[in-house]
C-alpha cells in the first residue's frame, strides 16, 4: 500500500472478488453479530451502528476484510445484504453494487411487503434511496461517482442509507453513511458521515447551509422565464467576462473536470422544472433529468451574476482510519475510535459463534487500533 500523504491512511480501490470460503464465515458472524445487537440494544440502535463510519470500518475488519481496501463497503454491506434476508428480525436490505443498484426501487417493493409496511412509508424509502443518490451524484459534486448504493431499513420505515464512490482518476474510494433520524432536509447537509482519506481542495457542495441563499435563487431562476437563464448563462460563457473567467481560475475550477462551467445545460429539463414550478431546492433536483452539469450551471449563475455565496468546502468527515495524528483530513477521533472498539468486544462475547471463531476475531479487533496508528505515523 503506497501512502501518498503523511498522517493518513489511503483507501484504494481494489479488484477481483471475495473468495466463497471467506464470505460464508463472514455470513455466519454477521448473522450472530447482528441478532444479538438488535436483541440486546433494539433496531435503532442497529441502524444507527450502521451509519457510524468507525463502528462500519470495524465490524468490516473484525470478520475478516482489508482494513484499508475499497472492497470492504461492497463486501460487508453485501454479506448483511444476505444474512438480514434470511432473519426474521424487521431489518432488511436493498440495492448493491453496479447494477444490482438498480433494482433498488423494485427490492424496496419486495421487501416492504415482506414487512406489511403500508404504501405511504413504501414509496417513502423509494424517495429516500432516489434522492440520496441524487444528491451524492448531482448535489455534491466531489469528484467521486456513485457506484454502490444500499439502504437498510426496519418495519417502522426507519432507514439507513451506505453508498460509495469512486475517484478514477485518484483511484480511491469515498463512502457516504446517511441515518433517517439525522436528516431533516436532504439538500441541507444531511450526512451522518463522509468517510475518505482523500481532502478535495475544491469541491461544489450545494448541501452545505453557505449555499442555502444559491438554492433559493436556483429555484427562483427555474420558476421564471427559461429565457433569462439562457441570457445569464451565455453572459458566463462568454470570453469577454474576463471577471468571471478570473474568478473560476482563481478558485481552480476550471483547473478540475468535474467542477467546470459546462457549455450548456439541459434547456428540455429546465423548461419542465418551469412547467412544474417546483416549490424549493428538494424539489427541483428531484426532477428526473436534473444531472450534475445543470446543478453546476445553476449554482455558477446564481453565485456570480447573482453574487450568492456557494460553499467550495470538502465535506468529508472522517478518514477511514479514524483521522490522522497530524489532523488529515481530520484528528483522530480516540472516544470514537474506542466506543467502536468496546461496544463490538462486548457483543461479541455476547454471541454464540464457536469460541476459537470468537477468539480470533476479539484478538483481531485488538490488533486494529495499533495497525492503524502505525500507518498513521508513517
Amino acid at each position: 500500500m503506497g501512502m501518498k500523504r503523511t498522517g493518513i491512511s489511503d483507501l484504494p480501490l481494489h479488484h477481483g472478488s471475495c473468495p466463497p470460503w471467506l464470505f460464508v464465515r463472514m455470513k455466519d458472524m454477521l448473522r450472530s453479530i447482528s441478532e444479538i445487537i438488535i436483541l440486546e440494544y433494539g433496531k435503532d440502535e442497529f441502524l444507527k451502528r450502521l451509519s457510524n463510519p468507525f463502528f462500519f470500518q470495524s465490524l468490516g475488519c473484525v470478520v475478516g476484510w482489508d482494513w484499508h481496501s475499497s472492497g470492504l463497503t461492497t463486501t460487508l454491506t453485501g454479506a448483511l445484504k444476505e444474512v438480514l434476508k434470511g432473519e426474521n428480525i424487521g431489518v432488511v436490505v436493498a440495492g448493491g453494487k453496479g447494477k444490482t443498484s438498480l433494482k433498488t426501487p423494485k427490492e424496496i417493493r419486495e421487501l416492504a411487503n415482506k414487512l406489511s409496511l403500508p404504501s405511504t412509508k413504501e414509496e417513502k424509502l423509494i424517495y429516500v434511496s432516489k434522492m440520496s443518490a441524487k444528491v451524492d451524484n448531482a448535489v455534491l459534486q466531489d469528484g467521486f461517482t456513485l457506484y454502490h448504493h444500499t439502504i437498510f431499513f426496519d418495519e417502522r420505515g426507519k432507514w439507513v442509507v451506505i453508498q460509495q464512490g469512486m475517484n478514477t482518476d485518484k483511484r480511491y474510494a469515498r463512502r457516504y453513511h446517511w441515518l433517517s433520524d439525522n436528516v431533516k432536509s436532504f439538500v441541507e447537509e444531511p450526512h451522518t458521515a463522509i468517510a475518505s482519506d482523500i481532502e478535495q481542495k475544491v469541491v461544489l457542495d450545494m448541501t452545505s447551509k453557505e449555499s442555502k441563499d444559491a438554492q433559493k435563487t436556483c429555484v427562483d431562476l427555474v420558476k421564471d422565464n427559461p429565457k433569462h437563464i439562457y441570457h445569464d448563462f451565455l453572459l458566463l460563457r462568454s470570453s469577454s467576462q474576463k471577471t468571471i473567467l478570473h474568478f473560476l481560475k482563481k478558485r481552480k475550477v476550471e483547473n478540475i473536470d468535474y467542477l467546470k462551467m459546462p457549455w450548456n445545460l439541459n434547456w428540455k429539463v429546465l423548461k419542465k422544472a418551469y412547467e412544474i414550478q417546483p416549490r424549493n431546492y428538494e424539489e427541483l433536483i428531484g426532477i428526473k433529468g436534473f444531472g450534475p452539469s445543470t446543478v453546476r450551471g445553476l449554482a455558477y449563475v446564481a453565485n456570480l451574476i447573482y453574487g450568492k455565496p456557494i460553499s467550495w468546502k470538502d465535506p468529508v468527515k472522517f478518514s477511514f482510519a479514524y483521522g490522522g495524528k497530524d489532523g488529515v483530513p481530520r484528528p483522530v477521533d480516540k472516544k470514537a475510535m474506542d466506543e467502536s472498539i468496546k461496544f463490538l468486544r462486548e457483543i461479541l462475547e455476547k454471541t454464540e459463534i464457536e469460541r476459537k471463531k470468537k477468539l480470533g476475531m476479539l484478538k483481531k479487533l485488538e490488533r486494529l487500533v495499533p495497525i492503524l496508528n502505525r500507518h498513521q505515523l508513517k
